[in-house]
C-alpha cells in the first residue's frame, strides 16, 4: 500500500532517508527560534524553540536509530564505507547526543536558560555545524555512491 502512496519508496534501500529531514528542520528551527528570543527577549520565541528542540532530539533518535539499524544493509563498498558512512554516523550520534543534552538543559530551565543563555544558544550552532557536516557526509553517500537506492550498480568505490 505505501508504494501506491509513495512509489519512490520502492527503490529504497531502507527508512532512513525518509526520517532523517525532520531533525534537520526541527533542530534548526529550534536555533532560529532560541536566536530571536536572545535577542528580542520573548518568551513566545522561546517556548516555540523549546518545543522544537524537543520534537528536533525525538526525531534525531529516531532517525538515529533507523540509521544504525540499516547500517549493515546499506550497499556501499569499503572504500564508501570508511571514508563517508562511519564519519557520517560519528557526527550524526554527536549531533544526537548534543541535542538530547541541550534539551535536558531546556527541561531543567524551562523553557529557556535564565543563566548563561549565550552559551547555550552557541552550543546549538555548534550542534548545528555538526548536524551540517555529517549531512553533507549522508548526502554525499546518497549523490555521488547511490547508498540510499538502486539506481545504480553497486558496489561504487571512493573516489576523492
Amino acid at each position: 500500500m505505501i508504494e501506491t502512496l509513495l512509489p519512490g519508496v520502492q527503490h529504497l534501500q531502507n527508512v532512513h532517508p525518509l526520517l532523517v529531514h525532520f531533525p534537520i528542520a526541527f533542530l534548526m528551527g529550534a536555533a532560529l527560534f532560541y536566536f530571536l528570543a536572545l535577542i528580542f527577549q520573548k518568551d513566545t520565541f522561546a517556548t516555540i524553540a523549546f518545543s522544537l528542540l524537543i520534537f528536533g532530539a525525538f526525531s534525531a533518535c529516531v532517525a538515529a536509530a533507523s540509521g544504525l539499524y540499516a547500517e549493515d544493509g546499506v550497499m556501499v563498498s569499503l572504500s564508501v564505507r570508511e571514508h563517508l558512512l562511519e564519519r557520517h554516523e560519528q557526527l550524526m550520534l554527536s549531533t544526537t547526543g548534543l541535542s538530547i543534552a541541550l534539551t535536558i538543559w531546556a527541561v531543567i530551565a524551562r523553557p529557556f536558560p535564565r543563566k548563561k543563555r549565550g552559551i547555550f544558544v552557541f552550543l546549538i550552532v555548534i550542534m548545528l555545524g555538526i548536524m551540517t557536516w555529517g549531512a553533507d557526509y549522508g548526502a554525499r553517500m546518497v549523490y555521488d555512491y547511490n547508498a540510499g537506492g538502486n539506481a545504480c550498480p553497486q558496489p561504487m568505490d571512493f573516489t576523492k
